[in-house]
């Protein structure tokens, strides 16, 4: 039997999405571009984490904010929300629920037994999950590696459906014995990223990196390679977005090579430091995909990426860009190199980049309707 998804909006399906996002509110126009698509097909409530200082409840929104003390913040995360998901199965009622990552999966199906409820679980296989305790934040998670590695399978496999977001992502699934329901990209912001026509490369050459500043991103690996880069092309310069633990790394590139840091841009920030580049980099030790790659492919910007997780599935060797081993300095350096110092060969892999951005990324609507029909299919089963 085939579950096709009323027409009727009041009954549509009631779907609750779980994850350690952090949401900001009010929402920012590409956020609410993407939920309200998503609310054209579902009826929605969203249970995740809010930075310090913003809101944590909207009309669809329960969110939670960092606990005290702040070393404790994910554990406490984590310990408190198999009673939160009970709260929103008992009132919401949801008939199905989208969860961000395996242990977010532990936590609802311990929170399914204790509700005795039959909402349908579909897991959203975003990365590996075995980097977690590895690269992620503090040392001191790596104790938790054994139970990490122990908790993952069976949450895998008592998944009612799945969604893996690349080929990286299948392949983790399959190691498993489970078949993903659905494999589709991350959405991306059509507005900002795509349907501007890409501009020309700037005069000066600019190497451009957004991400979290911790150790799986490699920005300290960067920061090594970079010390050849600026040796061997003095004329370009490094621009990086973001923030986390490894701040010092950044602050390091600043004083040294007068390194433009930006610790947070939205979306509208991100789309014109791309148009300031020739090229982005993403040089990742673990990388589920690497939405943020399509985006500056969408830019049409040449691509540097590491050779791990999904980061392969949108940089082509040498047709958009180049893949590197993130534990070889000297190979990340060397991509840089060649495409900082020959600006043809930029707007070449740049031009490749823009139809490989164009084949990866899909609109809020095209995302919002990929979700009701993983929802859909994995109730009809």
């Amino acid at each position: 039997m085939t579950v096709v998804p009323p027409e009727h909006p009041r009954q549509k399906f009631r779907v609750l999405f779980v994850s350690r996002e952090r949401h900001r509110l009010p929402l920012d126009a590409v956020q609410r571009r993407k939920w309200d698509s998503i609310g054209e097909h579902l009826d929605y409530r969203v249970l995740a984490a809010a930075p310090a200082g913003y809101p944590t409840r909207s009309e669809r929104f329960r969110l939670s904010g960092p606990a005290r003390p702040r070393f404790l913040d994910g554990a406490l995360y984590y310990f408190r929300l198999p009673g939160r998901i009970v709260r929103e199965l008992r009132e919401f009622a949801p008939d199905a629920a989208v969860i961000q990552g395996v242990h977010e999966m532990v936590a609802f199906l311990l929170a399914r037994k204790l509700a005795r409820a039959a909402t349908k679980g579909i897991l959203d296989v975003q990365g590996d999950w075995r980097a977690v305790t590895r690269l992620y934040a503090s040392r001191a998670r790596r104790l938790l590696t054994p139970l990490n590695d122990a908790l993952a399978p069976p949450a895998v496999r008592r998944a009612d459906g799945i969604r893996a977001i690349s080929q990286h992502a299948v392949e983790l699934v399959r190691e498993l014995g489970a078949e993903p329901t659905a494999v589709f990209p991350p959405y991306v912001d059509a507005e900002v990223f795509q349907r501007r026509t890409p501009v020309p490369l700037p005069e000066r050459p600019v190497a451009l990196f957004v991400g979290v500043l911790e150790e799986y991103k490699n920005v300290d690996g960067l920061e090594r390679a970079w010390r050849e880069v600026a040796a061997r092309v003095p004329d370009a310069s490094l621009h990086i977005v973001g923030d986390g633990t490894l701040t010092a790394v950044a602050e390091r590139l600043v004083r040294d090579y007068g390194t433009r840091w930006d610790r947070a841009l939205d979306a509208e920030g991100v789309a014109a430091a791309m148009d300031g580049s020739w090229l982005f980099v993403l040089p990742s030790r673990a990388e589920g995909l690497g939405r943020v790659l399509v985006e500056a492919a969408c830019r049409g910007r040449a691509l540097v990426g590491a050779a791990r997780g999904g980061i392969p599935d949108v940089v082509a060797d040498g047709e958009n860009g180049y893949l590197v081993d993130p534990d070889d300095v000297a190979s990340l350096a060397d991509a840089l190199v060649r495409i900082l110092s020959d600006r043809t060969l930029a707007e070449r892999l740049g031009e490749a980049a823009r139809r490989t951005g164009q084949e990866w990324s899909i609109t809020a609507e095209e995302f919002a309707a990929k979700i009701a029909r993983l929802v859909g299919d994995t109730l009809s089963q």
